[in-house]
């Protein structure tokens, strides 16, 4: 797979299959979308997928989405949604970027894409142009999971609420984060059950702030855990986010590699305790609830 963080750079010389959005997720419904580009794709044409950068806390970061697509579809474009881009005429964005710099053949889209200055463009306008420009459309339904319409805005939802399991569902695959392990304050070390601070990506979007079961990948090998998504009121002194894990079994140093958690349950939300004492006797539950959660 080319991979590419501008539409200028874009070099491919075949006509393509396009499917374009923000694609924050990558869930069961865009997972449709990247389906039909690679089932268009041949030997004289590529499969493209143009995810525009809204600059936001996200679902899932450049990086993850590179991944995921990573020897499923031909070219991946992070494209940065750019003022040129917002203030583009749809018809001149069919022509100049859709035809003319990345040679559509086949353009995919779901039912409510829109683009061009003021969202004017929809897919009835690329239907519209489709003869004049010489690709074809193919609109494609919104997935459901039973009666909701899979959205970002719903995973969004879900992980408000601390609902990783219906996000998972939503999504296809487990929500996940990784990042860094940074060196705190040691307090866990001294109350005798040692933790790890991952420290998440600026724009990765962390689920609601509170205790998970979790899973957790330290050189290739997955450990059982529990952790806390947070700012750890009780005893941080600056609102920085982390991801405060006890890792079951683990006994080696993490400090400095890059580790994944995967989000498995939620225990509860994120409490500032009245003393460490306090913390001490919950962390004790949690660490029981993570041990249940697994044997379950």
């Amino acid at each position: 797979m080319e991979y590419i963080t501008d539409i200028e750079a874009y070099h491919g010389t075949k006509k393509t299959a396009v499917t374009m959005g923000k694609f924050d997720g990558l869930h069961r419904g865009h997972q449709k979308l990247v389906d039909r580009i690679r089932s268009c794709a041949s030997a004289d044409c590529d499969s493209v997928l143009c995810a525009f950068d809204m600059h936001r806390e996200s679902i899932m970061t450049n990086r993850e989405r590179r991944e995921r697509l990573d020897g499923k579809i031909d070219w991946l474009i992070d494209c940065p949604f750019t003022e040129s881009l917002r203030n583009m005429e749809a018809e001149d964005f069919i022509r100049d970027i859709l035809c003319g710099k990345l040679n559509a053949a086949h353009v995919v889209a779901g039912r409510d894409f829109v683009f061009g200055y003021n969202k004017r463009g929809s897919v009835e306008m690329l239907e519209k142009y489709a003869p004049q420009y010489g690709y074809t459309v193919e609109v494609v339904e919104k997935e459901r999971y039973g009666d909701m319409i899979i959205s970002s805005t719903c995973i969004r939802d879900a992980l408000a609420q601390g609902d990783v399991r219906l996000a998972e569902r939503l999504l296809g695959y487990p929500y996940e984060l990784t990042g860094p392990v940074r060196y705190g304050k040691q307090l866990g070390r001294t109350l005798g059950f040692p933790t790890m601070n991952i420290e998440p990506e600026a724009q990765k979007l962390l689920p609601r702030y509170g205790v998970y079961a979790c899973r957790v990948k330290i050189d290739g090998k997955w450990y059982n855990g529990v952790g806390n998504a947070g700012v750890k009121p009780t005893v941080a002194d600056e609102c920085r986010r982390l991801f405060e894990v006890y890792v079951y079994g683990y006994e080696g140093d993490a400090y400095g590699k890059e580790v994944t958690v995967r989000f498995c349950g939620f225990e509860r939300p994120e409490v500032k305790f009245g003393s460490v004492e306090e913390l001490r006797e919950q962390v004790m539950k949690d660490m029981q609830y993570g041990i249940d959660f697994f044997r379950s």
